[in-house]
């Protein structure tokens, strides 16, 4: 059966309230929890860039049942891929089996050009990412590295593991990426709600090694008291996230994003984001989007009324979901 998660949006909301959001979220029923890695908010309007890795610890600790997930980067600019190891391996020998799965990205120059170093072309990224996770694999397997590369390590070892190993899965938005990733990664992450764009994405991973492999979902929406409200607060809070992945991954400050977001109009936010004021709507696509076979589907309440959708989709999306 699919896991519904609660998405930590740390751009957003400042992490003391994250906090709180998250506990609520178990008491609602919710069967996990994602969170982001971010460095800089998408928007200075949005105001908010807690340290993920600190905060898992904390609503690890906080929480009783949630499995975590989290999005970061290996590649070498804000982490290299030795700290990301330990992280990995604390949190996960501190909390078993609670830190099922961590997906890898190839990054963004608003997270990781603020490090100083030079922010290559994708390719080399890409290039970065694959050979940052091998290394947090083979660390993570308990042996002594030494590499240089890309990203480098020197007689390097993670000596506090956990018992269950941590899944390392890889993030895709597009067919091409996806089938790269099915050779090597552990797991596919993806965005989006149209199930037709998702099953496309899924073959893609398949086709390129990932038979067999979990793949989980992040799902952008946004829900209010009316449909007038969920649009306007989509509009307000992620118009910054439908400039497409070229520009997004090499803007880098805020101000950028809010330029470059100026001409976005409210009605374009439907092709990004799942907008409706009917939780039933939600719950419709959310499990149109589950016979796709997600492992996890991450709900990202993009408005600003965090509890009034926990409380919301706790009493009448989640159960149609399990039925």
């Amino acid at each position: 059966m699919t896991q519904f998660s609660y998405h930590i949006s740390h751009e957003q909301f400042p992490p003391r309230d994250l906090l709180d959001f998250v506990r609520h979220a178990e008491t609602a029923g919710f069967d996990a929890a994602f969170s982001s890695d971010h460095l800089q908010p998408w928007a200075s309007s949005q105001g908010h860039s807690g340290f993920a890795w600190a905060w898992l610890g904390a609503a690890l600790q906080a929480t009783e049942r949630l499995s975590f997930g989290v999005i970061s980067v290996p590649g070498g600019w804000r982490y290299s891929p030795v700290v990301l190891a330990q992280a990995i391996a604390t949190l996960g020998q501190m909390f078993p089996g609670r830190l099922p799965w961590v997906a890898f990205g190839s990054g963004q120059a608003m997270n990781e050009a603020a490090t100083g170093q030079p922010w290559p072309d994708k390719a080399e990224r890409n290039a970065r990412l694959r050979e940052g996770t091998e290394l947090v694999r083979t660390l993570l397997a308990g042996e002594t590295v030494t590499h240089h590369g890309r990203v480098s390590a020197a007689g390097a070892r993670i000596w506090s593991r956990p018992e269950q190993p941590t899944r390392l899965v890889g993030a895709a938005t597009s067919e091409a990426t996806a089938e790269w990733l099915g050779s090597w990664a552990d797991g596919l992450l993806t965005v989006g709600s149209r199930p037709a764009t998702l099953k496309r994405i899924i073959e893609a991973f398949r086709q390129g090694g990932g038979e067999g492999k979990p793949v989980y979902l992040k799902v952008d929406l946004s829900w209010a008291a009316s449909e007038a409200e969920a649009l306007r607060q989509a509009h307000d809070q992620w118009r910054f996230n439908l400039l497409g992945s070229d520009v997004n991954w090499e803007l880098r400050t805020p101000e950028q994003f809010e330029a470059a977001a100026r001409f976005v109009r409210p009605e374009d936010m439907r092709e990004a984001v799942l907008i409706s004021a009917d939780p039933t709507c939600h719950a419709e696509r959310l499990a149109e989007c589950a016979e796709l076979g997600f492992e996890s589907i991450d709900l990202h309440q993009v408005g600003t009324d965090q509890r009034g959708f926990i409380d919301t989709f706790g009493e009448k999306v989640l159960p149609a979901l399990w039925r």
